[in-house]
């Protein structure tokens, strides 16, 4: 279902009353909530929001609804990140960096070639550094219900094929309002520009900046291989999308409607994962046959070595101690 910032706003306004009944009504009452994320259509991440809405009315026959806002309708994630700490929004599935200005630790997931493939990323996150991460989570208000894949990642431009390091250098390229990324790309040589991703083809398109970084998956679905023909596969990093629920909206919930929540959740995250796997796999030969698009390896030994400076300067954090742990988890 498709929502704007005014439903939203008169569903702020009654939200408490019905969630705030006494224990014997909650049981029965009927809740509205909001989902809000900033995928395009047709990307797996809007199809397992769409699940996870389906999911609860389903096992809650109607009793709980999730409206379903995505493609930024109801703001750029930074502003849905605030909404959920305020309660203003019940749930979002953000991008790591946006998330990882509220919770820096979050960035280090993506340290360079830190991951070969989701698999291995999730296998750490599905441990004790995922549990480790929720801790931190409630902290700043927000309670964890799922990673979800936002994968490997590789560079896309208008200019030129980007082989070695030095391909990058005059390149502009956008990157999410991530740490992380950022410092990779200065290592790399290559200039940053900070875009909201809502706002990104046509910040391409214009030739604000030349190129951007994201895996095949988005790169597909918001169709930037339209306005950048190169599309290099650096897989320099990989990125989760954690799907948060406002404290503030858990704290209301009955048991089982926890119970109703966390099951969904679990369900629309393993879809997730599945269908960005098989995407990937599929967007991979389809980019290659496409005559419009140049698709081309990197040399990632040159560009493991460009960036291991960024390790060393995330371990001198003041939370390097989990940068490490989080290092040495990852290669075991």
């Amino acid at each position: 279902m498709t929502i704007n910032r005014r439903h939203i706003l008169l569903g702020t306004i009654a939200a408490p009353a019905i969630l705030s009944l006494p224990r014997g009504a909650n049981a029965q009452a009927a809740i509205n909530m909001t989902l809000g994320h900033n995928a395009a259509a047709g990307n797996p991440r809007w199809i397992a929001a769409d699940k996870f809405g389906e999911l609860v009315k389903d096992r809650t026959k109607g009793r709980i609804s999730v409206r379903v806002a995505g493609a930024e309708q109801l703001g750029n994630e930074q502003s849905l990140l605030t909404s959920l700490r305020t309660g203003a929004v019940d749930m979002t599935v953000n991008s790591q960096g946006s998330t990882s200005a509220l919770l820096p630790e979050l960035a280090a997931l993506g340290l360079p070639f830190l991951f070969n493939d989701s698999a291995a990323a999730f296998k750490v996150l599905d441990g004790p550094i995922g549990a480790e991460l929720d801790q931190r989570f409630a902290k700043i208000g927000m309670v964890p219900l799922g990673w979800w894949d936002n994968g490997i990642r590789h560079i896309t431009n208008s200019k030129r094929p980007i082989v070695k390091p030095a391909d990058l250098k005059g390149l502009k390229i956008r990157t999410p309002p991530d740490p992380m990324t950022i410092d990779i790309f200065k290592a790399l040589g290559a200039s940053t520009e900070q875009i909201s991703f809502g706002e990104l083809y046509i910040a391409l398109q214009q030739g604000v900046v030349d190129g951007q970084e994201n895996p095949l998956v988005n790169i597909s679905s918001s169709k930037i291989f339209e306005v950048n023909k190169y599309i290099s596969l650096s897989a320099h990093k990989w990125e989760c999308s954690p799907f948060l629920m406002s404290q503030i909206t858990w704290a209301r919930l009955s048991p089982a409607d926890r119970d109703v929540i966390k099951a969904s959740a679990k369900e629309a995250g393993d879809l997730q994962r599945k269908l960005f796997l098989d995407t990937e796999t599929r967007l991979a030969g389809e980019f290659k046959a496409n005559p419009k698009v140049e698709i081309n390896q990197a040399d990632q030994t040159a560009f493991r070595e460009a960036s291991a400076s960024v390790v060393d300067a995330w371990k001198a954090k003041p939370f390097g101690d989990f940068v490490d742990r989080l290092s040495k988890t990852a290669r075991v």
